[in-house]
């Protein structure tokens, strides 16, 4: 039996038939496509579009905001190095039946955990050394098929090397999706 879709040749092309063309909802290529740094214009578009405050602009990179937050339709309510709040649409992130997908989850907890250690390591520690995750973990409670849901990302313990944060997603109504943590580490300086 042979089978008419095979998942190791089939690319996400648009409509056109390319597999590199833009993403018409996102404004970023389609998976398997790099990302291109945007110029200036279209990168304080993005930040305007997640809601990212002036102040904390500097420190966003060269996107301006996440490609994989951007696609997923993250928005920032608050952001600091001691709460941050972002929502994601339920919409356009679910997984095949219909329920909010596991990874989204994670994708909300990791970007605000990993932006909350960066905030803190530049305003709270007065450093501009390189932040990474070294763990994520989460327990998913209940599910959700509509609406928003809300990440509320505070520390748990910040550091001078390490910081870990609890991220609780939350549904429309305000009841607990799930609960992440997430430890990020401030990397010494390189000579």
């Amino acid at each position: 039996m042979t089978s008419q879709h095979d998942a190791t040749t089939t690319s996400h092309p648009d409509a056109s038939g390319d597999p590199l063309a833009q993403n018409p909802l996102s404004n970023y290529p389609v998976p398997g496509a790099p990302t291109p740094f945007p110029e200036e214009e279209e990168r304080i578009a993005r930040m305007d579009a997640a809601n990212i405050p002036e102040e904390y602009r500097k420190w966003t990179g060269p996107h301006g905001t996440t490609p994989l937050g951007a696609k997923m339709g993250l928005r920032y309510l608050q952001m600091g190095p001691d709460k941050m709040v972002a929502t994601m649409p339920v919409g356009g992130n679910e997984q095949n039946v219909g329920l909010f997908h596991g990874g989204a989850h994670m994708v909300l907890a990791e970007t605000l955990g990993s932006i909350a250690a960066i905030l803190h390591a530049r305003v709270n520690l007065g450093i501009d050394n390189a932040v990474v995750g070294t763990e994520l973990g989460a327990t998913h409670h209940r599910s959700v098929t509509e609406g928003t849901v809300t990440a509320t990302c505070t520390p748990i313990n910040l550091g001078r090397q390490l910081t870990s944060h609890e991220i609780v997603m939350t549904d429309d109504a305000g009841r607990r999706l799930s609960t992440a943590r997430m430890t990020n580490m401030i990397l010494p300086n390189r000579d």
